[in-house]
């Protein structure tokens, strides 16, 4: 695991944040505990972050606080909410705001453990979709118009007879834009031509000019 990869354990108990952070350092995972919420907020980086732990119930912010602040803030990151309040009802307010579990206080450490698991994989993905649409992005930037043109009618599956007629150009034009095409995205098949073209956000027909070669 990158050691930039971290799971910010929040809690105002010494014990359990550190017990937590015993917990992840022996699965291999970079683990930082803070006291407060004030105290993660300062000088956090989001994308430095696997993570959050936070519990419900501390002095000044509680978890919930510090999730809908992030969430205010259009950072999303995987949130795993602990009690040991028995506060149930803040734990499901917590789900239905986008928090990925909730543990309640004894924790066990496998299921602890287990939850941590599940969000990484999901942080993960989050950034491998990142990841790919920041590359299609990149790529569709290099392509002129028409071919953006060509390719938003790909994406919509017409053949290449309907797209020489909707923009007015012939066949043999569109096999060249589709050839320019799959060399320019780096794709070896137009399947994987239009799941770039989707991961970069170009839809059916959202190409600019019609008519020209």
């Amino acid at each position: 695991m990158q050691t930039s990869e971290v799971v910010h354990v929040i809690d105002d108990d010494e014990g359990v944040r550190e017990g937590l952070c015993a917990l992840l350092d022996a699965k291999g995972y970079a683990a930082q505990p803070h006291a407060s919420c004030e105290e993660f907020l300062n000088g956090f980086s989001a994308d430095a972050a696997l993570c959050i732990v936070a519990d419900l119930q501390m002095p000044g912010m509680g978890g919930l606080g510090l999730q809908a602040h992030l969430l205010k803030n259009s950072i999303d990151l995987p949130f795993i909410v602990i009690t040991g309040h028995g506060d149930v009802p803040s734990a499901v307010r917590a789900l239905k705001s986008g928090a990925a579990d909730f543990i309640e206080k004894p924790i066990d450490g496998k299921s602890f453990i287990a939850a941590v698991e599940r969000a990484v994989v999901a942080r993960r993905a989050i950034n491998t979709q990142l990841e790919v649409a920041s590359v299609a992005h990149e790529k569709v930037a290099a392509l002129t118009p028409r071919e953006r043109d060509v390719l938003s009618h790909l994406v919509e599956g017409n053949p290449n007879k309907i797209i020489a007629h909707q923009l007015s150009i012939s066949p043999r034009t569109v096999e060249n834009h589709r050839a320019r095409l799959m060399v320019k995205m780096q794709a070896d098949s137009v399947a994987e031509l239009v799941r770039m073209a989707l991961a970069a956000g170009i839809s059916a027909k959202t190409g600019g000019q019609t008519g020209g070669k």
